[in-house]
């Protein structure tokens, strides 16, 4: 921990547990970086979203090995839903760019046994803007499965979509594939597209099973059957999680203090 962040938490009455436990195990030592990330802690639990979250990725210390791990378990193993990161990236201050041919990060969480039917979200701070079909910024699979994870910010018609379910994806339109998404489901009948505060709700049918996919970060995999990875993603991203659903309130609190974090570190959009 630097001596300037020590002062800082000398004043404001220490670091939170789990934001030093990340700050160790990342090697965070830059003192604006630390509070940043103190900060994000400290608010997620103020604002009771922290428990819902099974990984959070902040994209922050500039470089793979500091990117790859989970705040709410920093530990350097696939159970903690550590990172690998595969193909090409380019990791810097300002988050982990993937290559959009072959770079695509394995997340280890799996929608059949991670996380529950039909109360779950996924989210990713993008700061590029760009255009493109079949790319897959956060999801487990795409195509023609029975159930599928997924989520694409801005397609060849200018949408965002998403889908968690069994039957077809929402969308909605976006002129600008930069800012904080979250792909939303707290209910048996309704998934939501949310982009920053801005909230769109449709009804969709309720799941009675997922599959044993894992999530993946800029890329998923043809649900054909064939197991084929495509769908490679080219968004520069400051940000993503995997969780439980999400009310209204709770999303646009997690928007509140992920942007927050992103303008302490001068990269927010």
């Amino acid at each position: 921990m630097s001596s300037l962040y020590r002062s800082i938490l000398n004043v404001q009455g220490g670091v939170d547990a789990d934001a030093q436990a990340f700050i160790t195990a990342a090697s965070i030592t830059d003192a604006t970086q630390e509070s940043a990330i103190n900060t994000l802690v400290t608010d997620l639990k103020d604002y009771g979203v922290w428990t819902k979250m099974k990984a959070i990725y902040p994209f922050v210390g500039g470089t793979a090995s500091s990117h790859k791990f989970n705040l709410k378990d920093p530990q350097d193993t696939d159970a903690a839903f550590r990172l690998v990161f595969n193909g090409g990236w380019t990791h810097s201050s300002n988050g982990a760019l993937p290559n959009g041919t072959n770079g695509w990060a394995e997340t280890f969480v799996k929608t059949g046994t991670d996380l529950a039917l039909n109360s779950t979200h996924v989210s990713v701070y993008s700061r590029t803007d760009a255009i493109a079909a079949s790319r897959i910024a956060i999801g487990n699979s795409y195509g023609a499965a029975s159930f599928e994870l997924s989520m694409g910010l801005k397609n060849s018609s200018s949408n965002t979509t998403h889908r968690n379910n069994t039957s077809s994806f929402s969308q909605v339109s976006n002129l600008d594939s930069r800012g904080f998404y979250i792909g939303n489901r707290n209910s048996s009948t309704q998934q939501k597209i949310i982009k920053n505060t801005t909230i769109n709700t449709f009804n969709v049918n309720s799941i009675a099973t997922t599959n044993s996919f894992t999530i993946n970060i800029s890329s998923a995999l043809q649900s054909n059957g064939s197991g084929i990875r495509a769908y490679y993603d080219d968004k520069e991203l400051a940000f993503s999680s995997i969780g439980d659903g999400l009310t209204d309130t709770e999303a646009a609190n997690f928007y509140t203090a992920v942007q927050g974090f992103q303008t302490t570190l001068s990269r927010q959009i």
